[in-house]
């Protein structure tokens, strides 16, 4: 399937999440890379979390290390966090989030755990496998359903806040068997950790 840069994200954001993705989006579609999530964590003090992945879903340590210094500059003069925090480029991993259409036609019959923005039907969470995929959502069938019920359950993707593959046995077979394919000459060390603060004599303003 062809790898679009622009393909849309299905995937819950804070707002200052969803700025900072606005901002991380084009540097990483100028270097060829596409988003795959931006997420806060108040991991040593304040973490910032990139993902992006190349066209075959994989992203090195020599990836993630140019991502992150053409992101640095940029998230300086931009500013959008107002403390200090850790900067942290990574792969997606192999139980990696899903985000877009794409994602989840890759992983059809793979394990996987959806959960809602908003509950349906008086659920919002689902853990089952990744069915049929059309342009509106994907069915997730669920396992060992009542007799009777139906196993199928489609979700939209427009309904979806935040979508991740299980690591399965299955999936690690993929993994070793998409290494085989597309071998890379590092150590698989796929994160990039930055934490280049300005000390200032203000604490409140301390900043990547």
């Amino acid at each position: 399937m062809a790898f679009d840069l622009a393909e849309r994200r299905y995937i819950k954001e804070t707002g200052l999440e969803a700025r900072i993705s606005r901002i991380v989006e084009p540097v990483a579609n100028d270097l060829g890379f596409a988003l795959v999530r931006v997420k806060i964590t108040p991991e040593n003090g304040c973490t910032l979390q990139i993902m992006a992945e190349d066209e075959n879903g994989r992203f090195t340590i020599t990836d993630c290390e140019t991502l992150s210094k053409d992101l640095s500059p940029i998230l300086d003069v931009e500013d959008p966090i107002d403390r200090e925090y850790h900067l942290e480029v990574s792969s997606p991993g192999i139980d990696r989030p899903l985000v877009r259409k794409r994602d989840y036609e890759r992983f059809i019959g793979h394990e996987a755990k959806v959960e809602l923005a908003d509950m349906i039907n008086g659920r919002k969470r689902f853990r089952g496998e990744i069915g049929p995929v059309d342009d509106e959502g994907v069915i997730i069938i669920l396992p060992d359903t009542p007799g009777g019920t139906d196993p199928n359950h489609k979700l939209a993707f427009a309904d979806i806040a935040e979508a991740k593959l299980v690591m399965t046995d299955k999936l690690m077979d993929m993994a070793r068997a998409d290494q085989e394919l597309h071998p890379i000459d590092d150590d698989e060390t796929e994160t990039v950790e930055n934490a280049d603060a300005d000390n200032d004599d203000n604490p409140s303003e301390e900043k990547n």
